[in-house]
């Protein structure tokens, strides 16, 4: 059977232009691979459109934009993820347009779909207090709980995203003066990040002890599961789940928010800056690309703006200003309206 432009189009898209010419992480890739199965499999249940024969001029605006909805209704998902899948779809069709000229107005109505308003998340963030409690519950006294000892406090301390801890090998790790972690983020981009003496010696012991000494453990997975390869983001998941339950008996009252991988980079950027680290700083700590990213935790710190708002309210021009309340014909006027 003859390949459809569209089976040839979007092989291509997710085989070469992506990782090839954009250099685009696998984790992206995967994520694009995923909105288009979906899309693909509305198109068999629901539109009786076999993927197998499905052509680039059956994809349209309204096709996308009924799948949109579908998402939104029937699998009741947030503006953000239809928002993810929307912009695979975007990035498709946009380099479709260079690959078939003829195709240029659909692919510019296709690009034309915008993107739904979201609502700004709110930051969860662990208090210092909190974090200890988390951070005192592997069992020390076994093997796998030093590991997760060490793995959580790396997580914080880097304020890494979950892929990139887990991405990490033994040779991305320097623990001579200056102790520093080199971590891949999103885009391939590569950047470092300081370690503090606690987290120092920790990962020296946690090294010493799995056997990581060696030239030829350099290209090893720094954290390991059971079978030595890495560890899996549903198993970080599962292991945050399982000490933070712990925690919630440990700490009375267990103020802990729904903790996950990303809690603990929250928690560290809250902490940098009511420290205050400058958002410039902090920006590069967390590998943002641009310091928009970064603005969310000055506008999630309620203490912070408090602390301004007072600091402005002592030079505030208007107090010496009669109170309107006291102007007794403002007041007639507005109970006559």
């Amino acid at each position: 059977m003859k390949p459809t432009n569209f089976a040839a189009h979007l092989t291509a898209f997710l085989t070469n232009y992506l990782p090839l010419q954009r250099n685009v992480s696998p984790n992206t890739i995967k994520a694009y691979r995923d909105s288009f199965v979906l899309l693909l499999r509305y198109c068999r249940d629901t539109r009786q459109l076999p993927p197998d024969r499905l052509s680039l001029e059956q994809i349209d605006p309204p096709l996308v934009l009924d799948f949109l909805n579908h998402l939104e209704k029937d699998r009741r998902c947030t503006a953000r993820t239809r928002n993810l899948r929307l912009t695979a779809f975007h990035a498709f069709f946009r380099y479709l347009q260079t690959e078939e000229p003829g195709f240029l107005l659909p692919c510019q109505r296709m690009m034309a779909i915008p993107l739904q308003r979201q609502v700004p998340r709110v930051v969860d963030y662990l208090s210092p207090e909190s974090l200890a409690v988390i951070l005192r519950q592997p069992d020390l006294a076994k093997r796998a709980g030093r590991r997760d000892a060490v793995l959580m406090s790396l997580l914080y301390d880097t304020g890494t995203r979950v892929q990139e801890l887990l991405d990490l090998s033994v040779r991305d790790v320097r623990l001579e003066s200056p102790a520093q972690v080199r971590v891949t983020g999103k885009g391939r981009k590569t950047r470092v990040v300081p370690l503090m003496n606690n987290t120092v010696e920790l990962l020296r012991e946690y090294m010493h002890e799995q056997g990581m000494s060696g030239p030829e453990q350099l290209d090893k997975p720094l954290f390991r599961n059971r079978f030595g390869g890495r560890l899996s983001r549903s198993g970080i998941r599962y292991l945050l789940e399982k000490y933070t339950q712990s925690a919630y008996a440990t700490q009375t009252p267990p103020h802990l928010p729904n903790v996950s991988p990303h809690t603990f980079r929250h928690s560290k950027a809250m902490h940098l800056l009511q420290a205050g680290n400058p958002l410039v700083v902090i920006r590069d700590f967390l590998g943002h690309a641009a310091i928009k990213s970064t603005e969310i935790y000055a506008r999630a710190d309620l203490d912070m703006t408090r602390k301004a708002l007072d600091k402005a309210s002592d030079k505030s021009p208007i107090k010496g200003i009669p109170s309107w309340q006291q102007d007794k014909g403002l007041l007639e006027w507005l109970s006559s309206l």
